[in-house]
């Protein structure tokens, strides 16, 4: 039973099943698609809007006397936050901008290759004292098609490699998106906008701004350097309290013209000067392997004659489909192993990307990553399995990150439900709050 009007969220965290020993409360409600939450060290509590249903970006701050607006008039999707030294560092659509103390806004880094499926994320600062963010790429599996709306914006955008690399020549025939004409067809190869061909042998040019990338800079955007590449979209990194940095990132869906199956969302630990295997590798694995065949379509082929080098395999995966959002690792013992990271996953965005199939029973919950092993397990989930507003109940919609608070508690961000309704957006998204009982 679906509720007749998605605008109306119930909700109940006794529908939630945690481990013996916590319990889960609502702490904040009516929020409009949050997608990350920041506890600075003076204890303020701030929350982004993405902006994905209003077209403006927002941040604010949660307050005994209730929720104050910061500052707004980001491009959406707004990704994420951080805070350092009293400036409020906002991750938003081709930008990074510096919110000041005084409320005053600078552009610190942009034109950042945003404009396609996935945009640069959220910035975290790493021991060096500079700071990181990971970037995704223009589609989904390095081809532009007929599943990239955004083409007739921007026809000429298109993935950029990390480094020089040498193509297949391994084109693809869609549709022309950008003619009338029915009989209209257009022709794409890998790394290429759309309706441009590529020839075997063909080399690709290495960028900085790389798709699908970890990059670096210094905390004014100067400097900006290349760490890693060969990620799809690597939503959220961390690093943990050894000054090791994290990713959790997306795999690949089964839609456009090169579509894989069964690609898992990875858990990975990200070094310098890594390739991680996209667009020709998922979850550590080739995707010319025949569990990545998708029903009555294509084997997928390689599109890099040559590859930079075998990527490593993630420390996790998790099932496809899942989108691994926001975690936070666990530093006190009182609530669960030392170190332990806890990870949101959102669901999926069936039958868009899971080559109309109807939505599978991952996601939608939050699950505890053991960093020893690298072992996946339910930590938080629905008793039904699925969205609230999908089976009537009121648990989790979009549980979009994850983040433990001074005393150790732990605050879900639920981004509300996704897609809304037609009607006038609402404000569906909660946060909320597990303790030890």
């Amino acid at each position: 039973m679906v509720i007749a009007d998605r605008r109306i969220r119930k909700l109940d965290p006794k529908d939630i099943l945690l481990p013996s020993g916590y319990k889960i409360e609502i702490f904040w409600t009516e929020l409009m698609t949050p997608i990350n939450l920041m506890i600075t060290d003076s204890g303020d509590m701030l929350v982004a809007n993405s902006g994905v249903l209003t077209g403006n970006g927002e941040v604010g701050r949660l307050t005994p006397s209730g929720y104050q607006m910061i500052a707004d008039g980001f491009h959406p999707p707004l990704t994420g936050i951080n805070e350092y030294e009293g400036n409020i560092f906002v991750s938003h659509r081709g930008a990074i901008t510096v919110i000041k103390p005084d409320g005053q806004k600078e552009d610190i880094l942009s034109g950042l290759p945003s404009w396609g499926d996935h945009h640069n994320n959220r910035v975290v600062f790493g021991p060096d004292g500079k700071m990181y963010f990971g970037q995704g790429t223009a589609t989904n599996s390095g081809v532009v098609g007929e599943d990239n709306h955004w083409v007739k914006s921007y026809p000429f955008f298109h993935d950029y490699p990390g480094s020089d690399i040498e193509l297949r020549g391994k084109n693809y025939k869609t549709k022309n998106l950008l003619s009338a004409a029915s009989e209209d067809y257009a022709v794409t190869g890998a790394y290429s906008p759309y309706g441009i061909s590529s020839y075997p042998g063909e080399t690709i040019k290495g960028s900085i701004k790389a798709s699908g990338s970890i990059l670096r800079a210094n905390r004014d955007g100067s400097q900006l350097e290349l760490i890693a590449w060969g990620l799809r979209n690597p939503f959220r990194i961390k690093f943990d309290k050894h000054n090791r940095l994290f990713a959790a990132n997306h795999g690949i869906d089964e839609r456009g013209s090169r579509p894989v199956a069964n690609s898992p969302d990875e858990f990975r630990i990200i070094r310098s000067g890594m390739w991680y295997g996209w667009p020709d590798y998922t979850g550590g694995y080739p995707i010319t392997a025949p569990m990545f065949k998708p029903e009555n379509k294509p084997q997928p082929e390689f599109l890099l004659r040559r590859h930079p080098m075998e990527p490593p395999k993630p420390l996790s995966r998790f099932a496809p489909h899942s989108a691994a959002m926001g975690f936070d690792f666990n530093s006190r013992t009182d609530f669960a192993p030392i170190g332990d990271a806890f990870i949101a996953e959102f669901g999926s965005e069936a039958p868009t990307t899971t080559g109309g199939k109807p939505a599978p029973r991952v996601g939608h919950r939050v699950s505890r990553i053991d960093l020893r092993t690298g072992n996946v397990s339910p930590f938080a989930v629905n008793k039904t399995g699925g969205a609230a507003s999908a089976t009537n109940s009121g648990g989790f919609e979009r549980p979009i990150d994850v983040v433990f608070g001074p005393n150790g508690e732990m605050y879900i961000v639920d981004f509300g439900i996704f897609p809304p309704a037609r009607e006038a957006p609402a404000k569906t998204g909660v946060i909320w709050r597990v303790t030890k009982a």
